[in-house]
């Protein structure tokens, strides 16, 4: 018998807030410090990403249509091994389940299988007494289902809460408000996915908050410590399928935001058959992993980023080339549509001979597929559960493939030995032969020919100048030798009189009237000492902290040398490239830093297993400076560890829109956020800025903050920036930076100039050595990268700037370009003189 603490948290209907419950528990039971696994009743895809974030484990299937009665026990074990308790997110209502089969495969039956207790969640928000008699109901519905609480949810007044509450016969374990901020947006198809919702960790972490607050979580794991032993044997995926022979083959499963729908067990299998699993994203990746030799197109929303999709012909003229040539591989549904000569009129990659398009309709079944003949995954006649969940639709059937699936008649997919693709999704536990077979053609099949030009996604070709011919032109003895100190160098150093600046990360416009009017009342006032305390308690009221929460800096800088003094800091760990004066306010203050880089192939992205385990500082920027990259929340908060405080630098932040993924919000012990008002509202002779933390942490950093070093103007401008009309003028003003960063991208793509994908107010660009000098002969100043530990003088930092301003800039690149030069386009020493430019705004994921 194995011992696990669970519970299914259940519902009499969709839209009571199941998954708003589920996952805020998870997350506030992580909270806890206990070990906690998620897992979801029925086929879907999408709630298990929200219980990853809240459990820092994969989310987990649990559905006996796909996989069989007999498995759900063993995966649920499997899933949670190693963990301190179970919570099973339940499907539509506490008895729903497939038509026609009496409740096979609903949140009962699984809660029947995995002899779990129940707890409902019930939406009071139009109901009293009413409630006492659903629940009553739904407990009494099926004796075998052990009912053994209720969560209200949705709860208004006191006095309608009292009267639901005598109504009911079972424990009441919580009563959640009504609070529309924490709901999860929607799609034509459910929720968004949590890998493409950005700001979803720290929406997590509210959830979890909020939860906490509102539910008596003892009561809860008592109530889960109440179900019985399993006698069952954890499921194994080293038990179902064997390894293939010889050198693990590479198979590319496609990720990122349009491939989001997989199984963990799925990847599970094939690596026990001896696979390495490398994920790739169709959005940004210009060609599939190296030594590939099969391919996975899982499910997704390819049709919300179809145009993305398209302008990647690297990567779908290499997978076209790549299927068509008989690489192994499976698609489904999104991948299906990836595979199609086009989507909604927009070219895809043309292996298969037919056309989808979005429909009214929503196709939604559960249906048992025979396989039509034998193919690459089945066999003629093997009879395999599944499940459809899509809008679009074929416009016309695929000529010349011989169908994969027989389902009720209507013969679906296409399939052949080396492809199988339909828009039917499989869960391979329920039937660990496909794993075996898809990994033994792998294991075969030759590797995927290198693309010709391993590219990212192109903006547009080049039709100026080419980095490597301006590089050839100018030469690299032009190139002026690095600062001294280059930690102590920044932007201002590269401007002056007369230059154009493309080197200040400052907002290029004018300063709103209001916000002028409060730094003059800041000069009339400053008769008196500075008092801070306004501003404390405007910043808290941004971000519904505690005015303990807030220390008011003037400007980041301060902020970085009072952490740099805060302790005896004995790892600390800067994350670069990223802005240096963190890195330099650590030296300044005796302490040695380990600079841990972010890698150009990984796109610059933060990796946080490469941070030491014994590192207690971590410090890191996002958006960072000069990379543009914005990093997952969920990525830096996976950084936390005991005893160690993690920095975030958010100066950038409100330059994005929404300012996803900021942590500003975010009440974790060892998080701090820096954030900086200069940038965004062209003040940077003001020094203002703050930090939000634990009230420990602040009081830590308040003690070694010199009297009076926030200026009464200061103060001011902080109290006039976290004003509605202040907030309203920042999105606004977030939103012309995404507008002039597209046009700056697509400028400098066309001159074959590759840019790092950029969610800031500035963009890496590799210009090539001696470029950034002959500019600013010529009067335009861009910043030099070779400062920032991990860039060399290939790449320079280029502030973003209206359309008018970058004309400039384009003139002065193309006026660089002269006779007796190679032009754009040709080859030159050293490799082809291709445009490499990334398409604007991407968020690598």
């Amino acid at each position: 018998m194995v011992t696990l603490p669970r519970l299914v948290i259940a519902a009499p209907s969709t839209g009571q807030g199941k998954t708003t419950v589920a996952t805020g528990l998870m997350a506030a039971l992580r909270d806890r410090g206990l070990r906690v696994s998620g897992h979801k009743v029925g086929p879907d895809y999408i709630d298990p990403g929200y219980h990853a974030l809240a459990t820092g484990r994969p989310g987990r299937n649990l559905d006996p249509h796909l996989v069989g009665e007999e498995r759900i026990a063993p995966l649920l074990l499997h899933g949670a091994r190693g963990t301190d308790v179970a919570v099973i997110e339940g499907v539509m209502g506490l008895h729903d389940g497939r038509l026609g089969t009496d409740g096979f495969s609903s949140t009962a039956h699984v809660a029947r299988l995995t002899r779990t207790p129940v707890v409902l969640v019930a939406d009071i928000s139009r109901m009293s007494r009413s409630a006492g008699a659903v629940v009553a109901g739904m407990a009494a519905y099926d004796p075998a289902v052990d009912v053994a609480g209720v969560i209200l949810n949705r709860a208004g007044s006191a006095r309608n809460v009292a009267e639901v509450e005598r109504s009911l016969r079972l424990p009441v374990l919580g009563v959640v408000p009504r609070d529309d901020s924490i709901s999860s947006p929607s799609r034509h198809l459910g929720l968004v996915p949590a890998a493409e919702r950005d700001g979803s960790a720290a929406a997590v972490a509210r959830l979890g908050e909020w939860i906490a607050r509102h539910v008596d979580l003892d009561a809860v794991l008592e109530t889960a410590r109440t179900a019985p032993g399993l006698d069952a044997v954890p499921w194994d995926p080293d038990a179902e399928v064997l390894p293939v022979a010889g050198e693990a083959p590479v198979v590319a499963v496609a990720a990122g935001r349009a491939f989001t729908f997989a199984y963990t067990e799925t990847e599970e299998l094939l690596t026990a058959a001896g696979c390495r699993v490398v994920p790739f994203d169709p959005l940004t990746d210009g060609s599939l992993p190296a030594g590939t030799r099969a391919l996975l197109l899982g499910g997704g929303f390819p049709e919300v980023y179809v145009r993305r999709l398209a302008r990647n012909v690297p990567l779908l003229t290499q997978v076209r080339d790549a299927v068509m040539a008989g690489l192994p591989t499976v698609a489904e549904c999104a991948g299906l549509l990836y595979l199609l000569e086009a989507l909604d009129g927009t070219p895809m990659a043309g292996v298969i001979g037919a056309r989808a398009t979005m429909t009214d309709r929503l196709t939604l079944r559960y249906p048992v597929a025979k396989a039509v003949g034998d193919n690459l995954l089945s066999r003629a006649g093997e009879e395999v559960p599944g499940h459809e969940f899509h809008r679009t639709a074929l416009t016309r059937p695929a000529a010349g493939w011989a169908p994969a699936w027989d389902i009720d008649g209507e013969l679906v997919g296409v399939a052949s030995p080396t492809l199988h693709a339909s828009y039917l999704h499989l869960h391979w536990a329920g039937r660990p032969y496909m794993a075996q077979r898809f990994a033994e053609a792998a294991a075969t099949a030759s590797p995927v020919a290198a693309s010709p030009v391993a590219v990212s996604p192109v903006v547009a070709p080049p039709v100026a100048v080419s980095q490597l011919a301006v590089s050839a032109r100018i030469g690299d003895t032009a190139h002026e030798p690095v600062p001294a100190k280059p930690l102590h160098h920044h932007g201002d150093r590269e401007t002056g009189p007369g230059l154009v600046d493309f080197a200040v990360n400052v907002h290029p416009g004018p300063r709103p009237a209001w916000l002028t009017s409060a730094l003059l009342e800041g000069v009339r006032d400053s008769v008196s000492y500075p008092d801070p305390a306004p501003a404390r308690e405007a910043i808290a009221e941004l971000y519904r902290r505690r005015t303990d929460e807030v220390l008011v800096t003037a400007g980041a800088a301060e902020a970085f040398e009072l952490v740099a003094r805060w302790k005896q800091w004995r790892h600390a760990v800067v994350v670069h490239p990223q802005f240096t004066e963190p890195h330099a306010a650590l030296e300044r203050a005796g302490h040695r830093v380990t600079v841990v880089q972010c890698r150009p192939e990984d796109g610059y992205r933060l990796d946080p297993a490469a941070v030491p385990g014994d590192a207690d500082l971590v410090v890191l920027g996002n958006p960072t400076n000069p990379t543009g990259v914005l990093h997952p929340a969920e990525d830096i908060l996976r950084l936390r560890r005991p005893k160690r405080v993690v920095v975030v630098d958010e100066a950038f932040m409100d330059t994005v829109e929404g300012e996803t993924e900021s942590l500003a919000g975010h009440r974790r012990r060892g998080l701090l956020v820096v954030r900086s008002l200069t940038k965004h509202w062209s003040i940077p002779g003001i020094r203002a800025g703050y930090v939000l933390g634990s009230d420990r942490s602040i009081a830590g950093l308040a003690a070694r903050q010199v009297p009076w070093s926030v200026s009464t103007p200061a103060i001011a401008a902080a109290v006039a920036c976290t004003s509605p009309e202040a907030v309203a003028e920042a999105a606004r003003r977030a939103r012309q930076i995404a507008g002039w960063r597209e046009s700056l991208v697509t400028g400098l793509g066309s001159r074959g100039i590759a840019v790092l994908p950029s969610r800031a107010s500035f963009v890496l660009a590799r210009f090539g050595r001696g470029v950034r000098e002959a500019l600013r002969e010529r009067g335009v100043a861009v910043r030099r990268a070779d400062t920032f530990p991990g860039l060399d003088a290939e790449w320079v930092s280029v502030a973003v700037r209206p359309p008018e301003t970058c004309a400039r800039l384009f003139a002065e690149l193309d006026a660089l370009e002269t006779p007796g030069w190679p032009a754009a386009g040709t080859d030159l020493p050293g490799g082809p003189a291709t445009a490499n430019a990334v398409e604007a705004g991407g968020n690598p994921a």
